[in-house]
């Protein structure tokens, strides 16, 4: 059976390719809303209606899939906007299995990039029909033709059926909000965008009078009801105080229970229904205890949908509880139960997440997809208030055939081509390959595979050796053989010695030693990392020492201490500078890096440099 009155659609694309700019628009066009009411949600006009996390805002990229429900005609069209960033992959590929076709958003200039492939194999993998959508249209260096073959060239390789590789193009401009299938006409609306959802994706499929199947895709939470469970109904119907059982994903097991509230998308909200029928996407209030990849069952029949299946993490770090001298200063202190609450909580809707106990009660290893999945968490828990100490980022290797194995990613690099020779000798010397290089007129597009631990501090080196102007994309390829060791910091770093404010004194006199970090009047402590060394040792140095008094009167003037502004760092520049022997201690306020061991007698105790 077919429900011709729904299409579930979903929106992928690489990351910044305006797949939330142009879902936004969809929702100004639609009819449902005024504009002043979508302007309000955002405070502002250009603001993005998706976009309502902080963090989302803030980064300009989508971090959590969203749903969302337009109407058009008499048909109801389910739009999930999905994260373009591969270290959030692991949104995407439960989310696919909610919808029946994909927009697939290609930029006009930059053509497919690595998370465009790993999406697009997604996609294909869950049979789902695809429109592909190029989108900026209206960019001076677009190249639309050469883009379209590059796009059709890419579904051969990724063994797109007959019918997928048949895919209906449409030209965009999603911050325009204009989009048409003949570039020889004028675009004026997304009138074609939305004509193609009706007549390209099919209806869903589903038997009302079947058994109830309801997979969860997805969970939010609600201060007022508690946890909300998001998923499809794939067969049945789900009605408001219906008695279900749910047999758990990780081991099969089942438990009755109630569901108290059905709501169905509308809009940008949700409304309650008394019953959902096969086929749409709802969200069910009263599963206190379901987790991703469960299913909601008839109660005298359970029938469970096949397990979800997510890529594994590909990286490694040390979470630990502060124990640095200023702990508790800004947050609030941590304990190892808090911590172990905090990363349990995430573990429910953040499927890609891994986390194991550590060689300490104190210490969690957790594995993430990426320095960025991992970030996003330890800002979200610094928001929250909370103190905490992270290691050095690690890769996770594999045993094949009695072989390490090592993840490779696949590395897009676009730069200017007087700065593409920086980029061969950077990524060259750390174990890359180079596949492919091509010149488009004033920059130079080059792709790699290059082991994934080396990608740990490339962008910092690639940003100063480019003056800030290449572009890099990079996603998970595959495990392959352990190469040689990859150079880690060329530099070592200057340890303060002393817990006491820096002096404007001891830093003028410091300054011909290294670069430092800190500023005059900053507070430090024995054992932080404040400033790099100009040499390849470690150096502790007094930088809270201040300018002796004495009762002679200087001959003329005395000199005044001029200092350098100091280096800031942002949380995931500190990750990507650390090695094994340090720690960043992120606050509330501060992003601190320190030795592991603070006092310099311990430190060569321990083997470390210092």
């Amino acid at each position: 059976m077919k429900r011709t009155d729904i299409r579930n659609v979903a929106v992928i694309a690489h990351v910044d390719h305006g797949k939330t700019t142009l879902v936004d628009q969809m929702l100004r066009q639609s009819g449902l809303f005024r504009s002043e009411e979508l302007d309000k949600l955002v405070g502002g006009q250009h603001g993005l209606i998706m976009d309502s996390n902080d963090q989302e805002r803030e980064r300009g990229i989508t971090i959590l899939a969203k749903n969302c429900a337009i109407r058009l005609g008499d048909v109801k069209v389910n739009l999930i906007d999905t994260p373009g960033h591969a270290d959030f992959g692991g949104e995407v590929e439960r989310i696919l299995k909610m919808a029946d076709g994909v927009f697939l958003l290609v930029d006009a200039a930059e053509g497919p990039l690595p998370q465009t492939r790993f999406v697009l194999r997604k996609a294909f993998a869950c049979g789902l029909k695809p429109i592909v959508v190029i989108n900026k249209i209206d960019r001076p260096d677009a190249r639309i033709d050469e883009i379209h073959s590059m796009v059709f060239d890419l579904f051969i390789e990724l063994g797109a059926s007959e019918d997928q590789a048949n895919f209906p193009v449409i030209y965009a401009s999603g911050r325009n909000g204009v989009a048409t299938t003949d570039m020889s006409v004028e675009p004026k609306d997304l009138t074609p965008l939305f004509t193609a959802i009706l007549d390209t994706f099919p209806p869903p499929e589903g038997d009302d009078s079947g058994p109830l199947q309801v997979q969860i895709m997805a969970l939010s939470y609600s201060e007022f009801v508690g946890k909300i469970a998001i998923g499809k109904v794939f067969s049945g119907k789900i009605r408001k105080n219906q008695r279900v059982t749910v047999v758990k994903q990780k081991d099969g097991s089942t438990f009755p229970d109630v569901v108290v509230q059905v709501l169905e998308f509308d809009r940008l909200a949700r409304r309650e229904v008394d019953e959902i029928r096969a086929g749409d996407i709802c969200s069910i209030v009263g599963i206190d205890d379901a987790d991703i990849g469960d299913t909601i069952c008839d109660f005298d029949n359970p029938l469970p949908m096949a397990p979800l299946t997510i890529d594994e993490p590909t990286l490694d770090m040390l979470f630990k509880v502060n124990d640095s001298p200023f702990a508790g200063q800004d947050g609030k202190p941590c304990t190892s139960r808090e911590l172990r609450d905090r990363l349990d909580m995430e573990l429910q809707a953040n499927v890609a997440l891994r986390v194991r106990p550590g060689e300490r009660e104190s210490e969690f290893i957790v594995s993430g997809r990426g320095l960025l999945h991992l970030g996003v968490l330890l800002e979200s828990m610094r928001r929250e208030g909370m103190e905490i100490a992270v290691g050095k980022p690690k890769v996770i290797y594999k045993e094949v055939d009695g072989k390490t194995h090592e993840p490779i990613e696949y590395l897009v690099v676009e730069v200017p081509t007087e700065h593409s020779n920086s980029v061969m000798r950077l990524v060259l010397e750390r174990q890359g390959e180079c596949e492919k290089m091509e010149n488009h007129g004033t920059t130079t597009h080059v792709e790699f595979f290059i082991p994934a631990r080396a990608l740990i501090g490339l962008r910092t080196r690639m940003m100063t050796a480019t003056q800030g102007t290449a572009i890099l994309h990079h996603n998970f390829h595959e495990y392959r053989p352990l190469k040689s060791a990859i150079p880690g910091r060329a530099l070592g770093v200057l340890i303060s010695i002393e817990t006491e404010k820096a002096t404007a004194y001891a830093i003028d006199g410091l300054q011909d030693r290294g670069t430092l970090f800190v500023s005059p009047q900053e507070a430090v402590y024995g054992g932080q990392i404040v400033g790099e060394h100009c040499r390849e040792n470690d150096l502790t140095v007094n930088v809270t020492r201040k300018k002796p008094l004495t009762n002679m009167r200087a001959s003329g003037s005395d000199k005044a201490a001029s200092t350098k502004p100091p280096r800031d760092f942002s949380m995931e520049m500190a990750l990507e500078y650390i090695e094994d022997d340090e720690l960043v201690e992120i606050t509330p306020k501060q992003i601190r890096m320190r030795k592991v061991f603070l006092s310099e007698g311990e430190r060569k105790r321990g083997g470390r440099k210092g």
